[in-house]
């Protein structure tokens, strides 16, 4: 059944895109022709409004006709529907079929962790975290590093050389000769 949900899912994504192709930007009324106005859209609300009054020639306003599928609302791109989790706890209550993890802005980093390995052992998707390298992979690589000998270490030693002397400093001949 699971199967199924995510084949509906898949195309009530697929619906909500082609909704969105067809979907104009809808712009602030008079935007255009008012620098103090910004474009980003408020609801037209005058008596003698022409966009309120969707007449013709006039940009288009946002309306019920503009909405994507019902079952699409609400679904991340990836095709989970997204819980919003706080602790260890609640992962258990994701259905890690339809439902993807993000984890809370409040969380910290100790429980963060816990977080995600109860995560990869119930196979739940967790979208807000970066893929970051397990201790065990660096102190592995800091293992090879300690073995194989440093490039210092590979090239020998050279003689170390007499600091140069400024000739101001030179008070003797010798000392100008060096």
């Amino acid at each position: 059944m699971a199967e199924r949900k995510a084949s509906l899912q898949r195309k009530a994504l697929k619906a909500r895109e082609r909704a969105k192709a067809k979907k104009p930007e809808f712009a602030r009324s008079e935007s255009w022709r008012y620098l103090k106005l910004k474009e980003n859209w408020r609801r037209p609300r005058g008596l003698d409004n022409k966009m309120r009054r969707k007449i013709k020639g006039w940009p288009p306003t946002v309306s019920v006709g503009y909405k994507g599928p019902k079952v699409a609302r609400g679904l991340h791109p990836s095709g989970y529907r997204e819980v919003l989790v706080h602790n260890v706890t609640e992962i258990s209550g994701v259905d890690p079929n339809t439902q993807a993890a993000r984890i809370a802005h409040t969380v910290g980093k100790k429980k963060q962790a816990q977080i995600i390995a109860a995560a990869k052992e119930r196979n739940v998707v967790i979208l807000n975290v970066k893929e970051v390298k397990a201790p065990v992979e660096e102190e592995a690589e800091a293992e090879a590093a300690e073995e194989k000998p440093s490039e210092e270490q590979k090239a020998p030693v050279e003689k170390a050389e007499k600091p140069k002397k400024s000739k101001k400093a030179a008070k003797t001949k010798e000392d100008a000769e060096e």
